[in-house]
Formats: C-alpha cells, structure tokens, sequence
C-alpha cells in the first residue's frame, strides 16, 4: 500500500488526529494548559470510536500525547528561557529524580492494564479541575519549598504520576509548586522544562518497551501512534499563537472555569467507563 492507498483508506482518522491538534494548540494557548491534559482524554475517546478497546485507546493515548509534548516542550522553553523564567537551579536539583520517576512510571506502563491509568487519568482530571475552580488566586500554604528530601520526592512524584497519565508534568508541578509560595510565572516556566525530561524518556520507553496491542489503530509503533505524533504536534504548535491572541480578547478567567467544568465531566466519564 503506497502512501496515498494509506491516507485515502484512513481519512477519517487522519483528519480527527488533526482536529486534535487544531484544539490542543487553542486550549493551550488561550488558556495556559498542558497539552498532555487535554490529548489524553481525546484520543482515549477518538480511539475508541475507531474500534480500539478502552484499555488499548488509553495506553496509545498515553504513549502518543507524551510524544506529542517532546518538540512542543522544546518550544515553551525557549519562549519562557527569554522571559528569564525557568529555574535552572530547581531543575538541577529536581532532574534526576523526575528521571526516577518517569523511568519507573513509563516501564509500568508497558506492563499494566489500561483500566489503571484510565483511573489515574481521572482522578487527576477531577483534581486538576477541581483546582482552577475554588484555588485560583488563593495564598501559598507553605512559605518556601521543604529540604532536599522534600523536594525528592516531590520531582520523583512529579516524573512517576506524569508519565503513566502522559501529561507534561505541569499539571501536577504548577499547582505543586504555588503551593510553597514558588512565584507563578517561574512554576510555569520551570514545568515546561520538566515538561521534556518527563516526555523525552517516557515516550522512548514506551516506544521500544511497549507491546502493540492486536487491536491498535494503524501507525502504532510500541504504544507510540506516529501518524497521531505527526499529526498533532505541528498544528499544536501552529495553533498555539491563535490561542493566544483569543485570550487578550476575550475573558480567560471565565473560559478557565469553562474548560475546568469539561474537564470534571470528561474525568468523571473516564472513572465511569471503568467502574459502571
């Protein structure tokens, strides 16, 4: 089958793939949010609308949006490294350990039943939303970032829960990180760097460690879907901007509460596809 027999035959799969991407890079930039938070969830839902078993579409979905996040990351942290805003300090003492985690977290991965990370993905939708919801604005509980050992654990739990759910990690490591009284555009910044060390090993685990489930959709490497890759990243990237010129026009703390109410809805659909 030659490139375009491949294209004609799966069109309507390409072209979701591609509304993936087109919505992402918006969300992302009119809102400030991780890709991985939003990809996760549309692919599981896309994949499964192709045939592909719910246990299946969430490890390809986990696998995928990870990838996705390596040249999108990239790109964030140039843009935040301009502004003056990424830690290298933190990441120094933070990188190895997210490294942990994220080795230890994408191995599990290859070796779990899908129905566990759907959970994990809706528990930490529902926190995550939850979050933007009743937080936003709120003071720091903490005055500074705990000792070494905290703060440990805290990069290795950062790298562990972000790769078996394939987010970026600023999704956890944002609200983390305000919550010690870290100032906000730094967490940003910082987490887009812990962005690539989580996605960059995770996916490449994933990638070559991973069993092709029999029922995965065309272009499935490992748990990796590539067309899916190639798809979503560029018009991320494209999009991204356009998200951004919408959010100095229209009102982002409102489309915020929005966004967070479709999250807690999509969330508790995961959780239901699995215990109901």
């Amino acid at each position: 089958m030659n490139i375009i027999e491949f294209i004609t035959s799966n069109i309507s799969t390409l072209l979701a793939l591609v509304a993936t991407g087109v919505f992402a890079g918006i969300l992302a930039g009119l809102l400030g949010v991780g890709g991985g938070i939003v990809i996760v969830p549309v692919l599981f839902f896309l994949f499964q609308s192709f045939g592909v078993s719910p246990e299946s579409a969430m490890l390809i979905a986990t696998a995928t949006s990870l990838a996705t996040i390596v040249p999108t990351s990239i790109s964030s942290i140039r843009s935040h490294n301009k502004k003056g805003n990424v830690d290298f300090d933190l990441l120094k003492r933070w990188a190895a350990f997210i490294l942990i985690g994220v080795l230890l977290g994408s191995w599990l991965v290859t070796r779990v039943d899908g129905k566990l990370l759907t959970v994990l993905f809706g528990a930490i939708a529902l926190l995550s939303a939850l979050n933007m919801l009743f937080r936003t604005g709120k003071s720091a509980l903490y005055q500074k970032l705990p000792g070494t050992v905290g703060q440990s654990v805290m990069g290795a739990f950062i790298g562990f829960l972000s790769s078996m759910v394939g987010i970026g990690g600023g999704t956890i490591s944002v609200p983390l990180l305000t919550l010690y009284n870290y100032p906000a555009h730094k967490a940003v910044g910082t987490a887009a760097a812990i962005g690539l060390i989580i996605s960059l090993p995770g996916a490449l685990t994933m990638l070559i460690l991973g069993s092709t489930p029999i029922d995965a959709p065309a272009g499935t490497f490992g748990l990796v879907n590539l067309f899916g890759f190639a798809c979503i990243v560029p018009l991320t990237v494209l999009f991204a901007p356009v998200g951004a010129s919408l959010a100095a026009k229209l009102d982002a703390s409102k489309l915020k509460k929005i966004f967070a109410c479709v999250l807690l809805i999509t969330g508790l659909r995961m959780l239901g596809q699995v215990f109901l």
